[in-house]
């Protein structure tokens, strides 16, 4: 899936916006988190991987901790600590922020994470959390979990969080755009002339996404939340 998500990167900007705008939610994001914060603000990256959200806190402490076993591909040298995140080796009370991108699924304890990461916050230090609820299995065999909107929620109130709100990446019709999109990668060489209905498909469905107002088929959630005071 990496030379696949490479693929996509590749595309012009817009249109990468609109055909993996789950991709390009999370920057805007974790872009607009950093734009918040005041200078030296003390920012940790809980599953940093390849530390690619570094670049936006600048003006920040930023400290990118990863376990380092997710992808055997990936450049973890960037890392300020290897650690895991069930067991963080900070003090209490240490960050002013967090990021918790795409993380929590690969990990097995995930409440125990998010209340190691609840611990490492100062009051009122605030959570960007984003949890897949429809995805593929990927770095395999370290992928447990899939998360529903009410699942987070508890998980994160549960870990001593509040001012909870949670957006779903986009519906149903989004979801099936993308999976149209997923499907011609199974198809070897000349024989992806044969799957150019699915790119047409993986186009066309986004623009049919406002008329599922429920948001039930997502891709998975934005979680913003608080620590609140003990």
């Amino acid at each position: 899936m990496r030379g696949y998500d490479q693929l996509a990167r590749r595309l012009p900007r817009f249109l990468y916006r609109y055909l993996w705008s789950f991709e390009a939610r999370i920057e805007d994001e974790v872009q607009a988190l950093a734009q918040s914060l005041p200078p030296g603000a003390c920012v940790l990256d809980a599953g940093a991987g390849e530390g690619r959200h570094r670049k936006y806190f600048s003006q920040a402490r930023y400290l990118g901790v990863d376990l380092t076993i997710g992808d055997s591909s990936w450049n973890y040298h960037n890392l300020d600590v290897i650690a895991d995140l069930c067991a963080l080796p900070f003090a209490n009370n240490t960050f002013d922020a967090c990021l918790h991108i795409v993380t929590l699924e690969h990990l097995p304890e995930p409440q125990l994470a998010l209340r190691e990461i609840s611990r490492t916050l100062r009051a009122g230090g605030r959570l960007l959390l984003v949890a897949p609820q429809d995805w593929q299995v990927h770095q395999a065999p370290h992928d447990y979990y899939r998360y529903t909107r009410h699942g987070l929620e508890y998980l994160l109130r549960s870990a001593g969080f509040g001012n909870i709100a949670m957006e779903a990446g986009g519906g149903y019709f989004r979801l099936m755009g993308r999976r149209m999109l997923n499907g011609f990668q199974f198809f070897p060489g000349v024989w992806k002339i044969l799957a150019a209905p699915l790119l047409l498909l993986g186009f066309l469905f986004p623009l049919l996404d406002r008329l599922d107002s429920q948001r039930d088929f997502t891709l998975g959630y934005f979680c913003r939340a608080t620590k609140q005071p003990s």
